[in-house]
């Protein structure tokens, strides 16, 4: 049975997470704790680095492209999903992943672009489409484990050849699945890491331990499996939706989406603190020049749990 309100959670956390990191991503860490200390809060959706104050990034546009592909299909119409990412892309938006903006304007079909571009550049396992991953987590976890690690591999697949990404993007589908259903994600990691892929399973078995640590990653944050790693270490080290996205945007690197959505499944949504989310917006460009806000989200949410 799924929880409306850690459905709720999932939706707005992952967009409040990545509003809140966008301005510190992929710079100094410590950098957003030296700005907002724990002791004063208040302020920390300050905008910065192009964004506006509140205002989400691409994950959350192509999460809710994404979402309102699944609604108003009923399920799982990649060659559409692929479309709007398209129209997006085509928008002239403010940011967009170079592997992904590759993908989506490399001129090849829904079902070659992503591939054509692995063959090619032989690199493909960015965390985009992790990035992108809450609300169809939320639509997919009614369904059950296999169905939605197999529809979050689909997905994945239309930006991005590596399995890698797949794999990554499956299993944070399935710990958002447990988290919803009131499970504890954390404890059922090494159940999920047997439904990775073998090529793949021993890369996520690393940064997905309790003893790792994101100091230990090998490469910085982009690539999907320290992404990933770096969320599951933040939510394992606090006790708190708050306390979980500062961890992870105080990194400096580019995981607060994916932290936010996770512990947003967890806590809920009135964990998430009312002054990050009263800013809170998620401008589509390409779309009729549409912004969701924090009720319109919430609906999605509702409408993807139902």
């Amino acid at each position: 049975m799924i929880d409306n309100q850690r459905a709720a959670g999932a939706v707005v956390g992952s967009a409040a997470g990545d509003a809140l990191g966008a301005p510190f991503e992929f710079g100094p860490a410590g950098a957003f704790s030296s700005c907002f200390p724990v002791s004063a809060p208040g302020g920390e959706m300050c905008g910065g680095g192009g964004w506006d104050a509140g205002e989400a990034t691409d994950d959350t546009r192509m999460a809710v492209m994404v979402a309102e592909s699944l609604l108003e299909h009923g399920g799982l119409d990649l060659p559409d999903i692929f479309a709007r990412f398209q129209r997006w892309a085509a928008s002239e938006p403010k940011d967009i992943g170079l592997q992904t903006e590759d993908v989506l304007t490399n001129g090849m079909p829904w079902d070659l672009a992503a591939a054509v571009h692995f063959q090619v550049n032989l690199r493909a396992a960015g965390n985009g489409s992790l990035m992108r991953a809450a609300t169809s987590a939320v639509y997919f976890a009614r369904d059950g484990r296999q169905a939605t690690m197999d529809a979050a591999r689909k997905i994945a697949a239309l930006t991005h050849g590596d399995g890698a990404a797949w794999e990554g993007t499956a299993i944070f589908h399935e710990l958002v699945r447990l988290a919803l259903e009131g499970d504890d994600p954390l404890a059922g990691v090494p159940g999920v890491l047997t439904h990775v892929s073998p090529h793949h399973r021993e890369r996520y078995e690393t940064v997905l331990a309790p003893t790792w640590h994101p100091d230990h990653a090998t490469e910085f944050n982009g690539p999907v499996w320290p992404c990933l790693g770096s969320a599951v270490w933040a939510v394992r080290t606090t006790s708190s939706f708050e306390a979980a996205v500062r961890a992870a945007v105080d990194l400096g690197g580019d995981t607060d989406t994916v932290t936010g959505g996770l512990a947003g499944a967890i806590y809920g949504l009135d964990a998430i603190p009312t002054r990050w989310t009263e800013p809170l917006h998620v401008p589509l460009p390409g779309h009729g020049g549409r912004v969701l806000r924090l009720p319109e989200l919430m609906d999605l949410a509702h409408r993807l749990a139902v």
